[in-house]
Parts: structure tokens; sequence; C-alpha cells
């Protein structure tokens, strides 16, 4: 059996519960009804079947529908496995019995009772069943029909249409049953008895009553949030009330207007449908007093016209009902929806009226002030707030309700809060007025920032000391570029001076020195050489990063032919081969900085070569990604068949005067042109990297003007 949709609110479960509780207890009484009656028919006390004397008895299968009713009813309810079938038999059976009876009424005659002939036969002594049974009245038996089939389809669902067909089934048997009690109470043989068929008996009446009761239990048991607090005797009460009037007053007044407090009742519903259920249940009965009496003459197409105005108004108020249920439904999801959002969120929210009083102070504004709402609500907002804001507030939204200008709604300023035990802290404020006529209301949305005005402290802080550091460093690079330029220039004097000594003193006095003091003059030479080398490099090192670059667009192809045509005879010397694969673009950079990175890149690709023929492929890339995953656009490279260079070493080799190994023919190298082409490379705010094989060559990939993805080489 499928338990009740679950609601959040305890207050729900307990409703739910206490809707059980009903229906188990007015199934057991339908249970006891139909069991005392059948005992009786057993024991023949006549007193028991028909209540009244000379009134109708309850039958034999009315008292078998109740039994089973009631225990399916009990059954419903039950989250045991298999109450769920038992129920859905118990109700089919109760069906069947009832609507086999309205065949036999419609079809056969009100004397055929094939159920009851049959039942009687076997429990009953049949003298006594001949003479008390006159079978199943066609009221009972449409009203049990209708309500044991919406009880078995209001099993396999808990949706809302299922549920609401359950629950109007249930107005329209308490009316009927209600009409059969006030026939009774008033001798209106129409209200118990449908023309000149047999009657319904008064304690069946009752048990009808009690059966529709249990029918709107068990559906707001299945859907407890939905329905409100009204009692279930009140709509009974409203109803019986407006069948004793309807049938004692004269004909010709529609009575029927009583029954709109009983629509009005559906106001205490959850439900925005409940008013349609009631308008339904009312219209049965306007329509049942009104056939109750047998009307003749001119007063009943009177009568009939004012009952009709009678049923439209009951629509009428239904409706309106209906609209208003909607509305207030609304209203309540939105202010759960705001009573969420307000209790939920991280910021502060304080609502005050026009005169500043506090109406409304969230949690988060319980911790942010340290107050509880108690203590704040019905205070003045000033409360929260230090100098000067707490003079100033008042004047503030004086002067927007005189003025109407805006001056701090609507946008979000700093501000100072104060809390409970006095600190003053940073904030922002959000103010916005409700959209509403009165009284005005003013809702601040408040948050704490002193952790960021902290952080932006910090900012500050770090800011001027990086402001410091840069100028130091641009101060000191200034000096070393200074330094690098004066010291290289001041060197070569004593250098030339050096050199030209002892080229002199080999020039004078060859002859007259051994062997030995001749090659340590040789050796002297050249080492002030290439001393005089180092020195230049060190000061042409400074000038490319002192020096404007000469940017323009230009040919990388023009470039790279008019290197190699330089280099001619260096790479015939060398049996060197240098290939342009595809076409090179034209770009905007210094053009003679470019030929000197290309110079470089193709002078090493030679030189440190192990291979008979060297072979330098140069070429450009739209998209490159490399084995580590970085990426570039727009890449040059230069590639060779030479050694390689170890993986250990891919930064060294950009050290300044830094070689890894001195070329077999030729010992005039500095070790500073890679420096010299990262550096030129840096200017053109670009980058260089190398991917390289030991034993199968090196691959150099730069560019010019961005740097790779992901990668910043250093300059």
């Amino acid at each position: 059996m499928r338990e009740p949709i679950q609601a959040g609110s305890a207050h729900t479960h307990i409703r739910a519960r206490r809707y059980r509780i009903v229906v188990i207890a007015i199934g057991a009484l339908l249970v006891a009804l139909g069991l005392v009656v059948i005992a009786a028919w057993m024991i023949r006390v006549e007193a028991v079947l028909s209540v009244l004397p000379g009134f109708s008895a309850m039958a034999l299968n009315t008292a078998l529908c109740f039994a089973c009713s009631g225990l399916g009813l009990i059954a419903s309810v039950q989250a045991r496995p298999g109450s769920h079938t038992l129920a859905f038999l118990l109700f089919s059976l109760a069906a069947a019995m009832s609507g086999l009876r309205l065949i036999e009424i419609i079809f056969v005659g009100n004397h055929a009772q094939i159920v009851e002939q049959f039942l009687a036969a076997a429990i009953v002594e049949p003298a006594f069943a001949a003479r008390i049974d006159r079978g199943m009245a066609p009221n009972t038996a449409v009203i049990f029909l209708v309500a044991n089939v919406s009880l078995a389809f209001a099993l396999a669902s808990r949706e809302e249409r299922t549920q609401l067909v359950q629950e109007l089934v249930g107005y329209v048997v308490i009316g009927l049953g209600m009409a059969a009690l006030a026939g009774y109470a008033t001798q209106a043989e129409q209200g118990y008895q449908w023309g000149g068929n047999v009657g319904m008996a008064l304690h069946t009446a009752a048990g009808l009553v009690l059966l529709g009761s249990a029918m709107l239990a068990r559906s707001w048991w299945v859907k407890p949030e939905g329905r409100g607090r009204m009692p279930i005797w009140l709509p009974a009460v409203i109803c019986l009330t407006g069948l004793f009037v309807d049938l004692y007053t004269p004909l010709g007044v529609a009575n029927g207007i009583l029954y709109v407090p009983l629509v009005l009742a559906s106001l205490w519903f959850g439900n925005k449908n409940a008013p349609f259920s009631f308008a339904f249940a009312c219209s049965v009965l306007v329509s049942l007093g009104f056939f109750a009496v047998d009307r003749d003459g001119p007063g009943y197409w009177y009568e009939a016209t004012n009952r009709s105005i009678t049923i439209a108004t009951l629509w009428l108020v239904a409706l309106l009902v209906y609209y208003f249920l909607r509305k207030s439904i609304s209203l309540n999801a939105e202010r759960i929806r705001f009573d969420s959002v307000t209790r939920n969120t991280p910021n502060a929210i304080i609502a005050t009226d026009e005169k500043g009083t506090i109406s409304l102070f969230n949690p988060a504004a319980e911790a942010m002030f340290g107050y509880s709402a108690k203590e704040v609500i019905g205070q003045n907002v000033r409360l929260l707030m230090p100098e000067p804001y707490h003079s100033e507030h008042d004047n503030y939204v004086k002067r927007y309700l005189r003025t109407g200008e805006k001056h701090i709604l609507g946008i979000t300023r700093s501000v100072s809060g104060r809390r409970k035990n006095g600190d003053v802290f940073p904030l922002d404020l959000s103010v916005s007025k409700l959209a509403s006529d009165t009284p005005t209301t003013f809702v601040g949305i408040l948050r704490d920032i002193t952790d960021r005005v902290q952080h932006e402290e910090q900012l500050k802080t770090m800011f001027r000391q990086l402001q410091a550091y840069t100028a130091d460093l641009e101060r000191s690079n200034a000096d070393l570029d200074e330094f690098a330029y004066i010291a290289s220039h001041d060197l070569k004097e004593p250098l030339r001076g050096l050199h030209n000594h002892s080229r002199f003193l080999l020039e004078d006095y060859e002859k007259q020195l051994d062997e030995d003091g001749v090659r340590r003059l040789n050796r002297l030479v050249l080492l002030s050489q290439r001393m005089e080398k180092l020195v230049n490099d060190l000061l042409y090192f400074s000038r490319i990063g002192r020096q404007q670059l000469a940017i323009k667009r230009s040919d990388v192809n023009a470039i790279v032919k008019d290197v190699v045509s330089t280099m001619e005879l260096y790479l015939d010397e060398r049996h060197a081969k240098v290939e342009i694969e595809g076409s090179l673009p034209e770009i905007v950079c210094d053009g003679l900085r470019l030929t000197e990175v290309y110079r470089n890149l193709i002078t090493n690709a030679v030189k440190y070569n192990d291979k008979a023929e060297p072979l330098v492929t140069i070429g450009h890339l739209e998209r490159f990604t490399g084995k580590d995953g970085t990426s570039a656009r727009e890449v040059f490279f230069v590639r060779d068949n030479g050694k390689g260079i170890p993986v250990e070493f891919h930064e060294d080799i950009f050290r300044i005067f830094k070689r890894l190994e001195k070329p077999k023919d030729s010992d005039d190298g500095t070790g500073a042109g890679l420096t010299f082409v990262r550096k030129i490379i840096a200017r053109h705010e670009g980058d260089i990297w190398l991917e390289s094989e030991v034993g199968r060559g090196t691959t150099f990939y730069f560019t010019l003007g961005h740097k790779r993805e992901d990668q910043h080489a250093a300059a």
C-alpha cells in the first residue's frame, strides 16, 4: 500500500496521522453496523433491521456492502503487504453487489432480488426473509456503486485528479445520506424514497453519511498538505440545516441559498478546487430539495426558476472562491519563497518603515550585528549605525519622502555598521523601496566587506611595494647597462695596448727569444684578441637592451636569402646546405635584428654538426603544439641534422658566454650567440624554445609578437 505523500512539516504529518485514525474508526463503525444487521437477520430481530416501525429495513446485501466497504477502508490505509489488493477486492465486491441490484431495478423490476434470495437461502429463514426483506433501495445502490468504484480507482493513484474525484464523491454521498435523514426528520418520503421504489432505511442513511465522511478523510490522508483545518462535521451540519429548512419552507422559495456558507467553507481548505466540489454537492442537494415534494400548478416553474438561479449563484460563489484561493495559494508560495531566500541568503536583509522602525531582521543580519531578531524588531535602524550615518539617516528618509529624489535608493555604497559589542565594521549597502502602496517599506541588503577591505589595503601596500621595487629594478638595469657600456668601452684601451705591445715584442725580439717565449707571446696575442671579442659582445648585449627597435614590415623570405648569400663561402667550406621549407610570411619586426637571429642559428647549426653534409631547414608554422602540450601561433623554426642537445642543457645554452663544447675547426666563438638571439626575440615580445633528439638533430622554434600559451620563457 502506498504511503501518503510526505510533507516537510511536522504539522502535516500529524494531520495525516489524524485522518488515518478517522478512516480506521469510521471503517470499524461501518463493519460493526454491517455485522450487527447480518446477525439481526440471522436471529430475526426486526427492531434492528427496521429502526422505525413501519419503515424500510436494511437489506441483507446492504449490510454486506457496509461490511465490505468498512473493511476496504481500513485495509486501504495500511502499509502491510497485500493490504492494497485486499482493499481493491473488497471495494470491487461491494460495487458488484450494488451494481447487480441496480440492474435488477432498472431492467427486471423492484421485486427481483437475486442476491438477497441466494443469501437468505443460506443464512436466513425463508419465511422471515419473504416477510421483511424488500431489497436494497435504488438510491442506496447508486451510492454504494459510485462510492466503491471511486475508492477502487483512488487506490491506484495519488494524483490530484484521482483524489479530487474521491473527495467529490464523498461530498455527494454525505449529501444524499443527509437528504434521507432530513426526509425522516420532516416526514417527507421523497427525501429517502425515490418514487414508488423501496426506501432507504434510517440507519442506512446514517451509515452512508459515515461512508462519505470516511472517503473525505481518506482523500485528505493521501494529500494532507492540501487540506484545511475545518472539521468534517461542519459541512455535514450545514448540509443538514439546509435540507431541514428547504423541506419545511413553503414552495416557491429558493432556500438553496442557505448552501452558500457550505461553498464558503472551502476557504478553510488549501486545495483551490475544493469550492467546485462543494458547489457540486450543494447543487445535488438543492435539486433533491426540489424533487422531494410533488409540485403542481403555476408554482412549479416559479420554484424551478428560483432553484436554477440558486444553483447558478452557488457556482458563481465557487468560482470567486476558487480565484481567491488560487491568489492566496500563489501569495503563500511567494511568501514561503521569500522567507526561504531571506533565511538562507548569506547577505543580511533588514526591512524598515518610513520612520526607520525595523520589521524584518534575517538570520544573516543576526550573525552580522550580534543582535537577535527579537532585540531589534520594533527598534529604530539607527541602532545599527555609527556616526555620521546615525545622525544622517532620518534626513535621508525625510528628504526622499518630501521630494522623491533618490540619493541612496537603487545604488550600492560602502558604509559602516555597528555591532552589538560596539565594533564598527565596513559593509556594502543597497536600499530599495518595495513596490506597494502604503505603508512605505524600505529593504536594505548588507554585506560585510571587512575581509575585502583588508585585502584591498594589502593589495595597495603590495602595489606600492611593487612600484618601488620596479623603480629600483629599472634604476638597477639602467645602472647595469651603463656599467656594461662604460666597462667594455674602458677595457678596450688596455686590451689594445696589451695586444699591440705583444705584437711589437714578437716583431722586434722574436730572434732573441727562445721557442717557449715566442709561444707564450703568441698565446698572449690570441688571448687579448679573444678578450676584446668578449668585451665587444658584452657591449653589444647591453646595446640590445637599450636601443630602440627599427620596427617595420619585413619580408622574412628576403631576410633569410640575404643571410644565406652572405654565408655562402662559410657554408661551402663545410659542405653545408640551407633549405627553405614552404613560404615565409611578411611580419612587422626589426629586420636587422632578425637577420642576426637567423645568422646565429644557422652558424650554430653548421658549426656544431657532426654530419658530413650538414643540412639546415628553415620554415614557418601557423599553429604549433609541442610534446609538452604547449601551443603557439605563427611559429618560425630552424632545424638541423646535427648532434642534438641533451634536455638538461636546453636552458644553459642561452646563458651568455656558455658553450657546451669547443668547435673543432675554430676557437673564435664566445658562446654569446644564443644569448643575443633570446634577447632580440624577447625585445620583440616573443619566445624561443627547442626540441632536440641526441644524434638526430635540433629544432629551434621562436615567435615574434606573442608568447607560447601557458609558457613564458625568460628574456
